[in-house]
């Protein structure tokens, strides 16, 4: 049987002493070849007084008492020993079924365990083996303490006469440490105040709107954080999306006013290499090299369809997975993808639609679960999900119906694995988003 104990745990000792208290030699005679086969010292009485004069003689560890004894029962003796020798442990074995006999022995006696007949050789050893090995760890702790106790004594003797020292060296660690800290922290607000100046400025040209990079980093902000990325990848994907366009500092005015759906040949081309030449600019200084590999990857898609080097799934750095969902989003808005202005609901379906292909799943999931924030996502009380959300036991809040305008399911439907997995099949193979609504009291 594996023990819960650490390795360390000291083991009972093996000349540990045993006392079996019991008016049946039957009994007597079978926990002795019980223990002693286990490499105990038994001893053996007939009666309580016999057990309590053994106990004034012998080095006891264990007391095994019946319950039912002439004179003297197992409650009574129990609460003798613990009376005279607190430190020994106590059974108490019974072959009744007397609560009020057991529970007379647990508040008189405090016994550790009651054992019935008739027992379980396997049991009754495993019970004296535990309570052993409770018993030496409590007197190690006992040991551990004093001594403990003993060596702060000794240390605090020692320290009386530095303690002086001690302060006065640790207020002038303090002191410096805090002048550091706080130098430090006026480089990191400096150099993040440079990068807003440059993406100002990049946003001078063009038909680009001042405080648009801002918009787009803190989006990119709040997906990172709400995917618990590591404050670090948070902070890259910040700077990359003050920066994003920071590669189109040579494009012409023409290029910069025109969506990227109306570019072609020549002109497209030359868009495309941006998000390297962004890189390029960036590279030469250490602490926004992780920012220069997110804005180099700006461009990729999920679905691997993506420039300069045609990377898929995960394989694109998290913060680019991050940060070209925010810049579209903003982008749909203002022009800068397809020459009409999208409405904030209609850039976010767009959105939606494109996952898994555009955009990774998990990266919509966070930007859905950002724009909707903590209010109510339907006045029925649904919530609604992607597919690779679903998990079983949802219950669908409205019917499930194709763009083709096919009832696939019934609302009030409990989902499993198996109509899940149809789901996101169906998606796959239509290439086309289901408006999925579940229950926010779904199990």
């Amino acid at each position: 049987m594996s023990s819960v104990l650490p390795q360390t745990t000291p083991a009972p000792a093996p000349a540990a002493t045993l006392l079996c208290v019991d008016d049946e030699p039957n009994i007597l005679s079978a926990l002795r070849r019980l223990f002693r086969a286990r490499g105990y010292r038994v001893l053996t009485a007939e009666s309580g007084a016999e057990g309590l004069q053994v106990l004034e003689q012998e080095a006891v560890d264990l007391v095994i008492s019946d319950m039912r004894m002439p004179e003297m029962d197992g409650a009574r003796f129990l609460a003798q020993v613990r009376a005279r020798r607190p430190d020994v442990l106590r059974l108490l074995l019974t072959g009744y079924s007397d609560i009020q006999s057991i529970l007379d022995a647990i508040n008189c006696g405090e016994i550790y365990r009651y054992i019935t007949k008739p027992w379980d050789d396997n049991d009754i050893v495993l019970v004296v083996r535990h309570a052993l090995e409770r018993r030496a760890l409590e007197q190690e702790k006992l040991r551990l303490e004093a001594l403990t106790q003993h060596q702060n004594e000794e240390l605090k003797a020692l320290n009386q006469g530095l303690e002086a020292k001690v302060e006065e060296r640790t207020r002038q660690l303090r002191a410096l440490h805090e002048a550091a800290v706080a130098a430090n922290e006026k480089l990191k607000q400096n150099f993040l105040t440079t990068i807003k100046i440059l993406s100002s400025i990049a946003e001078q040209r063009g038909s680009n709107l001042a405080g648009l990079a801002r918009k787009i980093a803190d989006l990119a902000r709040q997906i990172a954080q709400q995917m618990k990325a590591e404050p670090k990848e948070v902070q890259d994907v910040f700077v990359a999306a003050l920066l994003h366009d920071i590669g189109k500092i040579g494009f012409s005015d023409e290029l910069l006013a025109t969506p990227l759906t109306l570019l072609h040949g020549e002109a497209l081309g030359l868009y495309r290499k941006h998000p390297q030449r962004a890189e390029e600019l960036l590279m030469p200084l250490p602490d926004l090299r992780g920012s220069a590999a997110i804005l180099r990857a700006q461009l990729e898609r999920f679905d691997g369809n993506g420039f300069p080097q045609g990377l898929s799934g995960f394989a694109i750095p998290l913060g680019a997975r991050i940060l070209s969902l925010a810049v579209d989003y903003y982008n749909l808005q203002e022009g800068g993808m397809v020459q009409r202005h999208l409405r904030a609901d209609e850039a976010k379906s767009l959105i939606l639609d494109a996952a898994g292909k555009r955009y990774d799943p998990s990266v919509v999931a966070a930007f859905r679960q950002v724009l909707d924030g903590a209010g109510p996502d339907d006045p029925a009380g649904g919530l609604e999900l992607l597919s690779g959300e679903l998990v079983p036991g949802m219950v669908l809040a409205r019917d499930l119906i194709s763009r083709d305008g096919l009832m696939l399911l019934a609302a009030d439907h409990v989902l499993d694995a198996r109509l899940i997995q149809q789901v996101q099949d169906f998606e796959s193979k239509s290439q086309n988003r289901l408006p999925i609504w579940v229950k926010r009291s779904a199990p």
